[in-house]
């Protein structure tokens, strides 16, 4: 995450085991998910096997497959066969168990999750999307289910539920349709980003014509490594936003994890670029300049940017099906004083080659994302057709599962799924999984949970904010109080005392959509008697943050029994 100008600073000591005379101010609750826990146990492979004319392959066995984990063969422990929706009895002789909780011949539902990004789409395009999706829902069978949210940069809007109803699934549609699309607003900082560019280049140009004029050889444009500060300004503001979107699409996925049967996200994305830093200085083609600036470090790398996201999707068992929503646009506007609007074909901040430069760099954004989780990537025209052809992707498929060891270490692992013996078959699949650990996985929910509203919550945190205190450059610290109830984490008595170390989390959102860093500070809780009912554990902390309204979550996890103690709710400057 991006530093949103707050650091976390301790401002007291801690009071051990303080009386309950502390006002415990319950914050707004949490997403459900926020108090479970994902215990990867199993990781499910999805394959689709075709032949070399692309048509499904059936009745295969798990002797046929090989699976292999960071190149190391490892057991199929699970294995079955999906045919048309339906889950097909194990062969016989086999000695693979078939896939938990499905039962031979019964209906196998997928869950389509779908998110739509209004915060880089343009409205034009994406109704368009989500007519043509809404004309496809027939095509859903009986034990499929459907839900939809939105983003707008800041927030993400549950459209609806999980659900099969026709009428359910139209009003969340309708929804969608009327909500306000920012795709607009991304085109024209992207042609500000092109105007400004292109006269400093002519600024160049003249500065080099009068250093020729005095006999001198102006100095050639040789391979840099680095963005100039117009180049930066908007490719980091544009990071900034992409990873705001990625965050988003995390935290739906975490927030609808626990769904039986196939899950697959239909990602309505808006123009999500590989590099910004490519992006940012799309030319005719890809020069050596290009490429030595998009190695700018102090830009995020295509991994660091867009890896959360695979990884939740592996993590969760979530396949990515990214919808290219502007489609393909065969037209160019060249001429600088063309104003934006809704009807353009194009985008009309940049020339043909850098035009198709960018939306290459979209497309590819589209196919890693696809090809990392096993989905498929529906580029131009392909929009038209989003939903009907992910059903039809997801109706017959083999279903592998492995039992991992688990190390908990944030640590990415490699899957492949190989066939035996048929070399004139095609496999598709997911590329990995990571092997999360519970640290990083709760930090995801903190971040997560402050673009979803109020949603039931499990145990309250006391949280209590003292008057701000003023700050030169528009900042302020705002004292803070958190009363920790004993009753709700366990203490252990080690070395005479009753002791845990608790991590304390704690992150904020500006009105803009801008969040901080959630970093984990450590809590020990020590007392020479064991804790009483109804006692808590005060600690005292401060934000500094500019003066402005902010929204914020503060949590408290206990390591030693995995429960979250959460608050979330609003800063005002008073």
């Amino acid at each position: 995450m991006k530093k949103l100008a707050r650091n976390l600073i301790v401002l007291a000591c801690l009071l051990p085991f303080a009386a309950a005379g502390l006002a415990q101010q319950q914050g707004q609750d949490l997403p459900a998910v926020f108090s479970e826990v994902i215990d990867v146990r199993v990781v499910n492979i999805e394959v689709v096997v075709t032949d070399r004319d692309g048509n499904r392959v059936h009745g295969l066995t798990a002797s046929d497959f090989e699976l292999l984990v960071d190149g190391e063969p490892v057991p199929i422990d699970y294995f079955t066969e999906i045919e048309e929706g339906r889950a097909l009895a194990t062969a016989d002789g086999e000695a693979v168990a078939g896939v938990p909780n499905l039962e031979p011949d019964a209906p196998v539902g997928t869950s389509f999750l779908l998110f739509i990004d209004d915060f880089f789409t343009i409205k034009r395009d994406r109704d368009r999307v989500i007519d043509r999706l809404e004309k496809d829902l027939t095509q859903l069978g009986p034990a499929d289910r459907v839900a939809a949210v939105s983003f707008d940069g800041k927030s993400v809007d549950m459209l609806t539920t999980w659900t099969n109803s026709p009428s359910q699934l139209s009003d969340a549609l309708r929804e969608a349709r009327r909500r306000k699309a920012h795709g607009l607003m991304r085109m024209g900082e992207l042609r500000t980003n092109d105007q400004e560019r292109s006269e400093q280049s002519e600024l160049r140009a003249i500065a080099n014509r009068f250093i020729e004029e005095g006999g001198i050889e102006p100095p050639e444009e040789t391979l840099r490594n680095s963005l100039r500060g117009t180049e930066l300004r908007y490719a980091t503001n544009l990071e900034n936003q992409l990873e705001r979107s990625v965050l988003a699409a995390v935290a739906t996925l975490r927030s609808f994890a626990n769904r039986p049967g196939r899950k697959v996200m239909l990602l309505l994305a808006g123009g999500w670029p590989q590099s910004p830093a490519l992006y940012t200085i799309a030319r005719d083609n890809i020069t050596p300049v290009g490429i030595g600036a998009a190695s700018d470090s102090r830009l995020m790398s295509q991994d660091d940017l867009y890896g959360p996201l695979i990884s939740a999707a592996n993590l969760i068992g979530y396949t990515l099906y990214p919808v290219d929503v502007p489609g393909f646009r065969p037209t160019f506007h060249l001429d600088a004083s063309v104003g934006l609007d809704s009807n353009a074909a194009a985008d009309p901040s940049a020339g043909a080659g850098a035009f198709q430069e960018r939306e290459l760099l979209q497309h590819t954004t589209l196919q890693v994302l696809a090809r990392s989780t096993g989905g498929l990537p529906m580029i131009n025209a392909e929009r038209d057709t989003a939903l009907a052809d992910a059903i039809a992707d997801t109706r017959s498929y083999y279903w592998l599962g492995f039992q991992p060891q688990r190390r908990e270490d944030d640590e990415v692992h490699d899957v492949e799924v190989r066939l035996v013996g048929h070399d004139d078959l095609r496999v598709r699949s997911r590329e990995g999984y990571v092997d999360m650990s519970r640290a990083t996985e709760v930090t995801m929910m903190v971040e997560g949970s402050l673009l979803f509203g109020n949603p039931p919550s499990a145990k309250p945190l006391g949280v209590r904010f003292g008057k701000p205190q003023r700050r030169r450059l528009g900042k302020m610290i705002v004292p803070v109080e958190v009363a920790i109830p004993l009753d709700e984490v366990q203490l252990l008595p080690v070395a005479g005392m009753w002791q845990n170390e608790l991590e304390f989390r704690v992150t904020v959102m500006d009105k803009h959509g801008n969040r901080s860093e959630t970093p984990v500070e450590k809590v020990r809780i020590a007392g020479p008697q064991e804790p009483q009912p109804g006692q808590y554990f005060t600690y005292s902390t401060g934000l500094e943050l500019r003066r402005r309204e902010h929204t914020f979550v503060i949590a408290v996890y206990d390591p030693l029994t995995g429960a979250i103690l959460s608050s979330s709710g609003e800063i005002g400057v008073r």
